[in-house]
C-alpha cells in the first residue's frame, strides 16, 4: 500500500517544525493529525493580521506558535528545524526558489522539506473549475498589487524540487472526487466567495464578466478541489 503524507510525518516524528506562509494555520491542523503532541510548530507569515485567528485556532496547543516574518528572508539560524513545510503558498511569491533555498538553510543536516501545492494540469472538468477560479482570484489580486501568480503545472513543481537536489524524494498526488460537485452547501459557499471577488473586481469589467462566466460554470459543471502534489525530500 502506498504511504500517505501522514505516514511520512509519523515516521519522521520531527521535534521542531516551521510552517512557511502559514496564514491562520490551515496546514498546521493537518500536521497535528500525524505529529507527536510535544512537537514544537512555528507558523510564520508576513501578514501580522493572521496572528489573531492563528492564536484562536491553536489556543489549546501550547507547542504551536505564530511568528511574523518573510519566508524569503528567514530570521532563523541555520539548522534550526527538523522539518520545514509550505502548503498552497509557493505561487504567492515572486521568487519561490528563494523561499525554498531559505527553507533548506534553516533545516538540520538530516532535516526534511515538505511541499504541498495544487497544480493546474491533468485535472478533471470539475477540478478544472477550481483551477480557473484560482487563476481568476490571482488576477484580481495582481490588479490590486498583491503578489499572486497562477498555479504551477505538476512538472514545474517537480522541477523546483529537483533544483534543490533533495534526497530520498517522495511524491504523493492527493485527489478526492467522491463528494458531490454540485452539493448545495458547497455552491452556497462558493457563491459568497464570488460576491466578495466581484466586488473587488469593480472597475475591471473584463474581470467581472469572467467571474460571471465562472459562476455559471460552477452551477452547470460543478466543483472539485484540484489535485495536490505532496513532495517530501531530505536536505542534501
Amino acid at each position: 500500500m502506498m504511504q500517505t503524507p501522514k505516514d511520512w510525518l509519523l515516521a519522521l516524528a520531527p521535534r521542531r517544525v516551521l510552517d512557511l506562509a502559514t496564514g491562520s494555520g490551515g496546514f498546521i491542523h493537518f500536521l497535528l493529525q500525524a505529529l507527536p503532541g510535544e512537537t514544537e510548530i512555528i507558523g510564520l507569515d508576513a501578514n501580522e493580521r493572521a496572528a489573531a485567528p492563528f492564536a484562536a485556532a491553536f489556543s489549546a496547543q501550547p507547542t504551536v506558535h505564530f511568528q511574523p516574518g518573510d519566508a524569503q528572508a528567514l530570521n532563523f539560524a541555520p539548522a534550526s528545524f527538523d522539518l520545514v513545510t509550505i502548503a498552497n503558498s509557493l505561487h504567492h511569491f515572486q521568487h519561490p526558489q528563494t523561499v525554498l533555498s531559505q527553507a533548506l538553510r534553516v533545516l538540520q543536516p538530516t532535516g526534511h522539506l515538505l511541499i504541498a501545492e495544487m497544480y493546474c494540469d491533468a485535472q478533471t472538468e470539475t477540478q478544472q473549475t477550481h483551477v480557473l477560479l484560482h487563476h481568476w482570484w490571482a488576477t484580481i489580486d495582481r490588479a490590486q498589487g498583491i503578489c499572486h501568480q497562477p498555479t504551477f503545472t505538476r512538472q514545474e513543481l517537480l522541477a523546483q524540487a529537483s533544483s534543490l537536489a533533495l534526497t530520498d524524494l517522495r511524491l504523493y498526488d492527493e485527489c478526492d472526487l467522491q463528494s458531490d460537485p454540485k452539493d448545495p452547501a458547497l455552491l452556497a459557499e462558493l457563491d459568497a466567495v464570488f460576491e466578495r471577488y466581484l466586488q473587488r473586481a469593480e472597475g475591471h469589467p473584463a474581470l467581472q464578466a469572467e467571474g460571471q462566466t465562472l459562476r455559471q460554470r460552477v452551477q452547470t459543471i460543478g466543483f472539485h478541489s484540484a489535485t495536490t502534489l505532496f513532495i517530501l525530500g531530505k536536505k542534501p
